[in-house]
């Protein structure tokens, strides 16, 4: 049977993680693929608590269809919590999503006409990648360094490129690179969008995840004119599996996503909004967020000092301050889709880098987790990996 479908379905192609993800659930292999947080901390016990509580005291209504905007008493905490981001803002500000990865694929659908042209960093998250695909956008990528995207790179390509629609950019502890973004560049980025009259989607699932160093204001906090949009997420601070995120944005800007989101699903689970927010009145998320960010800094130290350790000279990776990741560049001659297949021999999973940029090339890269895995797998894992690159050496 030959069904004919539609023109966008071939460029939607099955996402690198997600399918290297299938192979990691055997328990032989080391897993540095995946952007998983530390299974042992979710708040299991904590949950049984809330679940309960939250079913006796209004079980009708968390089983009860609720409005697409999310549960507002969770709206309202979350607006809060933005605080934490220089961001002054209200419930009526913020959208409950299905995880920010809805937030995205939101905004593609909002944006994006077949033909138009996202700037994203260059490289930038394969999920958000995959989701813009799906409208039948081009991408322009700006070249980075330490400090994020390079402004003049970014200021000569809108100034040469048409049909620019919307800028993509996560700049704190940027996934794959782990890099965070300059104050500088921050400013500089909303001055660029002003003049340009684009919108900024401002992808935040890591900000919490600071071991060390000054947090630093969010893209948001500086907007004056209601260009851009903030994507969070309790799935890196929280549990992954309540598929809670949320859209922070401005009046006509957010109804829009509303309206989007009512075609979707009519609203995300209602449940998990009524067991998030109890969870939220009944214990302190910035305590639990403390033992992330500690037992996480105690594995990337871990794992940077065993590559500094194993790993040959002619590899480099960033050293970051904080998130899920870090990232490493090899030998132009290297093809890192090639090295996973050696590496997977050996048990041993990482995401090669290529995926991470759009137009292709890059094939030198890696992205390696050190959330997920504990230590002794870790500096196992590691050693492994150095072999294998050292034998494509």
């Amino acid at each position: 049977m030959a069904l004919k479908y539609a023109e966008r379905m071939d460029r939607i192609k099955a996402s690198e993680i997600r399918e290297l993800l299938k192979l990691t659930v055997r328990p032989e292999i080391i897993s540095f693929a995946g952007g998983l947080p530390a299974p042992e901390l979710f708040p299991v016990e904590e949950m049984k608590k809330v679940s309960l509580k939250v079913l006796e005291e209004s079980g009708e209504q968390a089983l009860q269809y609720s409005p697409t905007e999310g549960f507002t008493p969770l709206r309202e905490k979350i607006a809060k919590r933005m605080e934490q981001v220089g961001v002054n803002t209200k419930a009526e500000n913020i959208l409950i999503t299905s995880g920010s990865q809805q937030g995205l694929d939101f905004s593609g659908k909002i944006f994006l006409n077949p033909g138009d042209v996202v700037v994203v960093e260059s490289p930038s998250y394969l999920g958000a990648i995959n989701a813009f695909k799906a409208y039948e956008c081009e991408f322009l990528e700006v070249p980075t360094d330490e400090n994020g995207m390079i402004m003049e790179e970014l200021e000569k390509a809108l100034a040469d490129t048409e049909r620019v629609k919307m800028i993509y950019v996560i700049p704190d502890f940027q996934n794959p690179s782990g890099r965070t973004w300059s104050l500088d560049r921050r400013k500089k980025l909303l001055e660029i969008a002003n003049k340009y009259n684009l919108p900024i989607i401002e992808d935040n699932p890591y900000g919490e995840l600071r071991f060390e160093g000054e947090r630093l204001p969010s893209i948001k906090s500086m907007d004056t004119d209601g260009r851009v949009v903030f994507l969070g997420t309790f799935s890196k601070t929280f549990c992954p599996g309540l598929r809670i995120g949320w859209v922070c944005a401005d009046g006509e800007v957010l109804n829009k996503y509303i309206l989007v989101k009512q075609g979707a699903d009519l609203q995300s689970n209602s449940m998990s909004q009524r067991e998030l927010n109890k969870f939220l009145e009944m214990y302190d998320l910035d305590e639990h967020i403390e033992k992330i960010k500690k037992l996480y800094k105690k594995r990337r130290d871990l794992m940077i000092q065993t590559m500094e350790q194993h790993f040959p000279k002619e590899v480099k990776f960033t050293r970051p301050e904080g998130g899920l990741f870090t990232w490493a560049e090899l030998p132009e001659h290297i093809n890192t889709r090639e090295l996973m297949k050696k590496a997977l021999e050996k048990n041993v999973a990482f995401v090669p880098g290529g995926s991470f940029f759009p137009n292709g090339g890059h094939e030198n890269t890696m992205r390696i987790n050190y959330s997920n895995m504990p230590e002794d797998k870790i500096v196992k894992g590691i050693k492994i990996l150095a072999e294998v690159i050292k034998e494509a050496l």
